[in-house]
């Protein structure tokens, strides 16, 4: 976004999202029809009781303003992608600083995501969600969702399902981080189809963009002059959507809610108060720390600074659309050096993924619990460093973590098409966790900036 960005959107955005989420628990409350025996008793309403009235407003309305929305952001993410990596390298300069800003934030990422998993997971050994069922219902479930079960499963189920058996072997993921076709990996980055590894692919070859014309700066002067234009064009763009992000964020919250009601409070309580609680704890105690003691800020003046970012992630449940608006605060509010910021934030957007760690690692222990297999202390410790690693492919893009989640349930015995148990209250989590993905790029883009350049960091009340 540029200068022309209000200067109380964040609070524009936040009215937005409570105006979304009342107006859709009450009309959902006052468009509810009895279900008996999982028929509607109203012809006006589907099969979870819904009057179809409410549920065309829902797509038809809601849902078009907060695409409109979410369309604007993404259509500029692969060039502001690219361009902003590509600069970050140029204006880095030599590729000593490439590195060592490089490696510093593989440390960063790499501390911050263990310690996620690690709250996660030891928070379901302490409440133990999954064994609030009784006997008879963990039965139930294993006839619903075991072996043989796929043909009697909903559609996204079995759509994740799907996509989990597309995975690709260890060997050929890192393989794909380099394209064969750096356009056809472009034109797929954003919905998955790239035959490679879509925005990681992207990441690299604007790496090694930057890195060519570092090794010829004369020749290349008129290339930088125009990726600094496509820059500034994307960022224009991006200040264009977020006029829309009160609009555009308050429906996408409305439609959630209007079509789930107080069902997305109260369905899995357990597991969403888990997963709440690991996310609540990350933010505030484990960010907190690490920003006051590599940050060089207090904690109240960095949550304070970033929370425009915060709401448009949880109003867009996207790494990926949340970049903008990130690049913006870290470089406006936070007053982080353009350079270091661009490099962190674009590769932190698909790499560092601290809620998505967290929450794969909680789903995959708590879905063993429901089925009552039982993993003992070297198989969780596996979950542990297979969910770090799934959190660095996973594509930043709502529900982009579910397949990656089912092949985390194969690999420790539980069936793949137990997902669908969670799968009603998901795109809630995926917005909370998104927040804590966005929040932590911006976490890393501080400690890294400071080890690079103390005294260019200076926003208000920075320095305890």
């Amino acid at each position: 976004m540029s200068a022309n960005a209000s200067p109380n959107l964040h609070r524009r955005i936040l009215v937005g999202l409570v105006i979304g989420v009342v107006l859709g628990l009450a009309c959902n409350w006052l468009a509810q029809t009895p279900v008996v025996d999982g028929v509607a008793s109203s012809r006006d309403a589907n099969a979870d009781g819904i009057d179809d009235r409410l549920e065309w407003v829902a797509t038809n309305i809601a849902d078009s303003v907060g695409q409109v929305f979410l369309r604007l952001m993404f259509m500029v993410v692969v060039p502001l992608v690219f361009s902003a990596l590509s600069l970050a390298v140029v204006n880095l300069g030599d590729v000593q600083r490439l590195g060592r800003i490089g490696l510093r934030t593989l440390a960063f990422t790499g501390m911050l995501s263990v310690t996620a998993v690690v709250i996660g997971i030891g928070l379901v050994n302490v409440l133990r969600p999954g064994h609030s069922l009784t006997k008879e219902k963990q039965t139930t479930l294993r006839e619903k969702f075991g072996s043989g079960a796929e043909d009697k499963l909903d559609k996204a189920t079995a759509t994740t399902l799907a996509n989990a058996k597309k995975a690709k072997s260890l060997r050929d993921t890192l393989l794909d981080i380099i394209p064969k076709n750096p356009l056809q990996e472009m034109v797929g980055a954003i919905d998955g189809s790239s035959p490679g590894n879509g925005m990681l692919a992207v990441m690299f070859f604007s790496l090694a963009f930057g890195m060519a014309i570092n090794a010829a700066p004369e020749a290349c002067a008129t290339l930088v002059g125009w990726l600094e234009g496509l820059y500034a064009a994307s960022m224009v763009v991006i200040g264009f959507a977020m006029r829309l992000a009160p609009y555009g964020a308050g429906c996408l919250v409305f439609s959630l809610t209007a079509r789930l009601g107080f069902d997305i409070l109260t369905t899995l309580f357990w597991f969403v108060l888990t997963v709440l609680l690991g996310l609540t704890l990350h933010q505030t105690v484990v960010y907190s720390i690490v920003i006051r003691l590599f940050g060089g800020m207090s904690p109240r003046s960095f949550f304070r600074a970033v929370t425009e970012a915060m709401l448009t992630a949880f109003g867009t449940s996207s790494s990926n659309a949340s970049l903008p608006t990130a690049l913006r605060v870290a470089q406006d509010e936070l007053k982080l050096p353009r350079e270091v910021s661009n490099f962190v934030l674009t590769v932190g957007a698909t790499g560092n993924q601290n809620g998505t760690a967290l929450y794969e690692g909680v789903v995959v222990l708590f879905l063993a619990q429901l089925f009552g297999v039982e993993l003992n202390l070297p198989q969780q410790i596996t979950v542990v460093l297979m969910s770090v690693l799934a959190g660095v492919g996973t594509a930043g893009v709502p529900g982009g973590s579910l397949p990656l989640i089912v092949v985390l349930l194969q690999s420790v015995g539980v069936p793949g098409s137990g997902i669908g148990v969670i799968l009603g209250v998901d795109r809630l989590l995926d917005m909370c966790r998104t927040v804590l993905n966005v929040t932590g790029d911006l976490v890393v883009a501080t400690c890294v900036a400071r080890g690079e350049k103390p005294e260019a960091i200076q926003p208000p009340e920075a320095l305890s």
